[in-house]
């Protein structure tokens, strides 16, 4: 695995420059984006908290981590990027995320899906932790950041 530090949650598939208020590919929101750069440590690491807790609800709807060294040595192997510092159910996501196609027996990786997810296809859960973890932060967004914007802009018109 590449020790190099992650520096940005950002996984090359920005949609705020089609206009989206949330990354449909790193999930933080547009002027988060922009701002990655100038934000201070402890700036970034809010964003990554958030980012974290929100992609952890989801996946341990989904999926248990039963041995989580064999899930870092399984990462670690295969070269697949992910925090240390971070919950195993985000390596978990990882793993899922870089290899959903070649895993055939991911209790190897130590896990193992819920009983409603094990007859689904690794890309078809990736699929949908994708989308679940999507439509989190734009909820997320739409209840805790755009009122204060909307607010400011209704303040600006009286």
């Amino acid at each position: 695995m590449s020790h190099q530090r992650i520096k940005t949650p950002c996984i090359g598939r920005c949609s705020t420059v089609y206009g989206d208020l949330v990354c449909r590919g790193c999930k933080r929101f547009h002027y988060e984006v922009v701002n990655w750069n100038q934000y201070a440590e402890v700036e970034k690491r809010a964003v990554w908290g958030r980012l974290e807790a929100l992609l952890v609800q989801v996946v341990q709807a989904k999926l248990e981590v039963f041995d989580a060294q064999r899930l870092r040595d399984q990462l670690e192997q295969r070269q697949i990027r992910f925090l240390a510092e971070q919950s195993v159910y985000c390596w978990a996501y990882q793993l899922i995320a870089r290899g959903a196609r070649a895993i055939n027996q991911l209790e190897a990786y130590g896990i193992a899906l819920l009983p409603e997810f094990r007859d689904w296809e690794l890309p078809a859960l990736r699929d949908a932790i994708d989308r679940e973890f999507f439509l989190l932060s734009e909820a997320h967004y739409e209840r805790y950041i755009a009122p204060r914007f909307l607010r400011g802009e209704l303040q600006m018109r009286v």
